[in-house]
């Protein structure tokens, strides 16, 4: 079971050079959704990391104490990037005229002008924070009132009855690419046939959605429990992610099916970092044996089978997605599109408005 850790930040949009458009959220993400940002081990306590993430750059900060937060980066004063300036423990200091800048955005001290009006004000976009299943997370505010809603860790990575690693590359791909991908359970008995796990079932299949009262399923009708048959879409509480599972041999140990949760991040509009957290259904001594084998056995072939994926998804031309032939395979890999182009005229609409 994952435990999770919030920090509360303040819900500032920012300043902006306009509105988001509708293309502008189908390529870099939509708002107001939780994102995982990095895996937590990479950002050590007193350590601080730059990374871009829908389309901005961000200071990913762990104060002396372990807090994490993540802030625009760009110094208050002059836009100087922060992530080059000094950590103070608590603070960051701006490399260029050493303005300090706490975790919530204020800044805390001009040394170049002490008292001047710039020092107490919060004058940094900080983000709200969660830690979870290994990950951090940061809530993407669509307009300045955006509230964050608690962080609900997908059910294989909040239950006890489930073990799992985090997984994560960053792909030369649009974010869409991989939700397609995943949407995409017949491509298994294809691109991965030679694979460990995705080698039996049928070539052929009919499939059909299942709604559900957190998004839905796409599955195969007339085969379960021998390949990738199926897919969940779920949408919870600000959190959007796959779950599926894949049948393992006797040879992977005691346990039940592989699972994986699936969240990509975007990057920029053509770069995803892409977070899988592989799970399975095992507690107790049982839960030991197969992570001891996941390591010196499984995980190298299960690379294998991601490697697949990026290759394929990294030589799509970007606008693969455009003038295609699908047919009754590609009802989910529809279905996710029309969400996505839904909800991304609905935000716009909504963030022109309080622009």
């Amino acid at each position: 079971m994952s435990t999770l850790t919030t920090a509360p930040r303040v819900n500032s949009a920012g300043k902006n050079s306009g509105p988001l458009t509708v293309e502008e959220l189908q390529a870099t993400g939509l708002r107001d959704h939780w994102y995982p940002v990095l895996p937590s081990r990479l950002v050590k306590p007193g350590e601080m990391q730059k990374v871009t993430r829908l389309g901005k750059d961000w200071l990913v900060f762990r104060d002396a104490g372990g807090r994490v937060s993540v802030l625009a980066d760009r110094c208050p004063h002059r836009n100087a990037p922060l992530s080059i300036g000094q950590h103070l423990g608590d603070r960051v200091r701006c490399q260029y005229h050493g303005v300090e800048v706490d975790p919530t955005g204020t800044v805390v001290k001009v040394p170049g002008m002490p008292g001047c009006a710039l020092e107490g004000k919060q004058a940094t976009l900080s983000l709200e924070v969660a830690e979870g299943a290994g990950a951090i997370f940061a809530w993407f505010p669509a307009t300045p009132d955006s509230k964050a809603p608690e962080l609900k860790l997908p059910d294989r990575l909040a239950s006890d009855e489930h073990t799992h690693f985090l997984n994560y590359v960053e792909w030369n791909a649009p974010w869409r690419y991989y939700l397609d991908n995943v949407l995409d359970p017949m491509h298994g008995a294809f691109l991965h046939a030679d694979s460990h796990s995705m080698y039996r079932g049928d070539t052929t299949a009919r499939f059909r959605i299942r709604e559900t009262d957190r998004g839905f399923f796409f599955e195969k009708t007339d085969q379960r429990g021998q390949n990738f048959d199926w897919v969940e879409y779920v949408e919870q509480n600000g959190l959007s992610y796959v779950d599926l599972e894949i049948p393992y041999g006797p040879d992977a140990g005691p346990g039940g099916p592989f699972g994986i949760v699936g969240i990509p991040t975007p990057i920029t509009e053509n770069v995803t970092a892409v977070f899988h957290w592989r799970t399975r259904e095992v507690t107790g001594w049982e839960a030991e044996v197969w992570r001891f084998l996941y390591k010196t056995t499984l995980e190298e072939k299960h690379w294998e089978v991601l490697e697949q994926d990026r290759m394929m998804l990294e030589n799509f031309a970007v606008d693969a997605d455009q003038g295609e032939h699908l047919y009754q395979h590609d009802l989910g890999v529809a279905r996710i599109r029309r969400m996505f182009q839904a909800a991304a005229r609905e935000q716009a609409k909504r963030i022109a408005g309080e622009a």
